[in-house]
């Protein structure tokens, strides 16, 4: 057979060139980045959201399935942050899955299962949700089970998420403290019935090719996003009810930015509610993390040093002020600002943002 005979390779062509044109999105038009250090970091982008549909729905098999890295410190987009291990699995919702691990240092871990479409495009709503604080009986050696299926197996009375005619994914979080150091939490997923053998079909691939076309132009539609009122943090969004993509549906978020010229400082102070996990990333205009191997650009509620009262004052600006909650900028004068709080007791205040003089960044706390 020739070429033009597969389907799969028109597919194939469709989503390189989508690929090739993508940097024209934020080097031209009314939504182009002025910061060289975001362009460059666009054309890393590009592939990052390549590499996670060629994972997803290329690669991926819900007949059989296992999970897989969708951000790290080499995967940056759609909001990652320094303290966070994501993973996927694809569901078929008429199967019945097996799902072990083990806790770890997690300060908060959750496998959230979403439902949509098929094709590519994002998830339209949470089917449901378990986590370390409600659901999941960890044992003394950390180690969970549990079983997702369309019916509650026979004899299966421990944890159990029914899987909705509509569900896709498997979307697991666990975040860590200390992430450089700490132990992460081991998932692992296994088909009960798996099918006893498995053969490449020309139609069902080029259809999963057509399915990373579309998850790579829905992505890039949606960024850069725009870099809001400068200076500025918004009133948090409480925990959601109803979800939108492969967010999590028991956390609050709040958004800011930052624009500062040489010589300044973003001061910002809060405090946090009860709650499993908190931190703050800074974000270029890609929904993506700088790179914190270097600079401290992200912080979480086990690393910020506390004021006596229990609030919290974060500096923000290029170069270090000798305050132990700073965080860079890493070369970007503008960006930014992502807070998250995981199953928070009430939904946060929002904190408050000031610029300052280097000379005039507060002490550090006691």
């Amino acid at each position: 057979m020739g070429a033009d005979q597969y389907a799969t390779s028109d597919a194939v062509r469709d989503l390189l060139e989508a690929v090739q044109g993508l940097d024209a999105r934020f080097l031209r038009g009314d939504r182009a980045v002025e910061d060289p250090q975001q362009v460059l970091e666009g054309y890393k982008w590009m592939f990052s959201i390549l590499q996670v549909a060629l994972d997803c729905y290329v690669w991926a098999d819900p007949a059989n399935p296992r999970f897989v890295e969708i951000v790290g410190p080499y995967k940056k987009w759609g909001g990652d942050n320094s303290d966070a291990f994501y993973q996927h699995a694809p569901l078929d919702p008429s199967r019945t899955y097996r799902v072990t691990g083990q806790k770890g240092d997690a300060a908060y871990l959750s496998l959230t299962v979403y439902g949509g479409p098929r094709d590519g495009r994002y998830s339209e709503r949470i089917v449901g949700t378990v986590n370390d604080r409600d659901d999941l009986d960890i044992g003394p050696d950390g180690r969970f089970e549990l079983m997702l299926g369309p019916a509650r197996p026979v004899g299966w009375d421990g944890p159990f998420l029914t899987l909705d005619p509509d569900a896709v994914v498997a979307i697991t979080r666990d975040y860590l403290g200390d992430p450089v150091h700490g132990r992460r939490c081991a998932w692992h997923i296994e088909a009960v019935d798996p099918p006893a053998r498995w053969r490449e079909d020309d139609a069902d691939l080029a259809r999963r090719f057509r399915a990373a076309l579309t998850w790579v132009t829905d992505q890039a539609n949606l960024v850069p996003i725009g870099l809001g009122e400068p200076n500025h943090i918004d009133e948090p969004y409480p925990v959601q009810q109803v979800t939108f993509g492969w967010a999590a549906g028991d956390a609050a978020y709040a958004m800011g930015s930052y624009d500062l010229d040489p010589g300044e400082a973003l001061v910002v102070r809060g405090t946090s509610p009860e709650c499993a996990f908190w931190n703050l990333c800074l974000w270029n205009q890609f929904m993506h993390t700088y790179n914190y191997d270097y600079e401290p650009c992200t912080i979480n509620g086990t690393q910020v040093a506390p004021e006596a009262d229990g609030s919290w004052t974060i500096v923000i600006t290029a170069d270090d002020p000798g305050h132990p909650n700073w965080l860079s900028t890493v070369g970007h004068p503008r960006g930014r600002l992502w807070f998250r709080w995981f199953y928070p007791a009430e939904t946060p205040d929002a904190p408050t943002a000031e610029v300052v003089a280097l000379a005039d960044v507060p002490p550090p706390p006691g």
